[in-house]
């Protein structure tokens, strides 16, 4: 099933109401500053030195020398994955974001979801959200790197680790078989710029970048990464702030009588009496958040990115958890 967060038009078709706060992703509400661009990036097509700009400031960024390639956010990298190879076994670390497998079964390719990293050995591509969504379950750099020899492919999509670099792979990535995601947008906070990054081998790069096609990135998302991603200085005061922020959601869900399962510090997921009553409880007061087909009790949540939003959730949430 084929469900994600940030589906708004059918928060606003069914509720209605408004201003809402979209809780229901794990996208920074406290964006990058986007500022004035050079009317060029709106009006010519992207070019190459542009690309090469914006590549540099993620190797930088990432800490890494690896072959990498830009996409149309994370999302693009993991629709391409399943075609580097004929259709064969593939093994997910779950339960996890369900367009891994959504993009691998509809490619041919025979899939199962497994639940220690163990049980991906002998799968010919073997994937691992790191952290993980939705629970935040970080797995340390070494502990995967110990499956390559017995995999065909190590998928490990990192969409979430910019605010943890220490769980990186990226440093040690360009190892044959290894292929690291990388998403933009969310730490970012600019998902609608949808820009991602894939690393890897050289092969397997050049591969997705001729599967993508030419200007696979978009001027302005060229721009406005390449500026982001140099600016190691906003990077770290958002790691601090996201640190406080988590703290801070995680007090006011105590307080309405819910449970931490866990999380980043881009999204909490806690148990609650009744996720679906909650979510309606909350739209309600125009704030979506995300709930999971495959348990009654799990709410993910957002952080929000003003004072404004947090006074409308913690009033929100009094009382949820009776």
């Amino acid at each position: 099933m084929r469900d994600h967060g940030g589906n708004m038009d059918n928060a606003m078709a069914k509720y209605g109401g408004g201003p809402w706060i979209d809780l229901s992703t794990g996208i920074n509400r406290v964006p990058y500053p986007v500022e004035g661009l050079d009317p060029d990036v709106w009006t010519s097509l992207p070019t190459q030195t542009a690309m090469n700009a914006l590549l540099a400031a993620a190797r930088a960024a990432y800490e890494t020398q690896a072959p990498i390639v830009a996409l149309s956010g994370a999302q693009a990298a993991i629709q391409l994955m399943p075609r580097l190879a004929p259709p064969g076994r593939a093994a997910i670390l779950g339960p996890t974001y369900n367009e891994h497998a959504a993009a691998l079964a509809a490619e041919g390719w025979e899939v199962s979801q497994v639940a220690e990293l163990s049980d991906l050995q002998g799968a010919d591509m073997a994937v691992v959200v790191n952290p993980n969504n939705p629970v935040g379950q970080h797995h340390a750099p070494q502990d995967l790197l110990n499956l390559l020899p017995n995999v065909g492919r190590l998928v490990v999509d990192e969409s979430f680790a910019d605010p943890v670099p220490e769980f990186s792979l990226a440093p040690r990535a360009g190892q044959d078989g290894l292929i690291i995601l990388r998403s933009f947008g969310k730490f970012y906070g600019l998902a609608g710029l949808r820009l991602g990054f894939a690393l890897g081998s050289a092969q397997d790069i050049e591969a997705l970048r001729t599967m993508a096609g030419p200007w696979a990135v978009n001027g302005p998302a060229l721009a406005v990464a390449a500026q982001a991603l140099n600016d190691a200085e906003w990077a770290d005061t958002t790691r601090t702030r996201l640190i406080m922020d988590a703290a801070r959601m995680d007090e006011i869900a105590v307080q309405a009588g819910w449970s931490l399962v866990g999380g980043t510090t881009l999204f909490r997921t806690y148990s609650t009496p009744h996720a679906a009553a909650i979510q309606t409880h909350l739209a309600k007061a125009a704030i979506w958040s995300r709930i999971f087909p495959y348990s009654e009790h799990w709410v993910r949540l957002g952080l929000p990115g003003n004072a404004a939003e947090w006074a409308v959730l913690e009033t929100a949430l009094t009382g949820t958890g009776e």
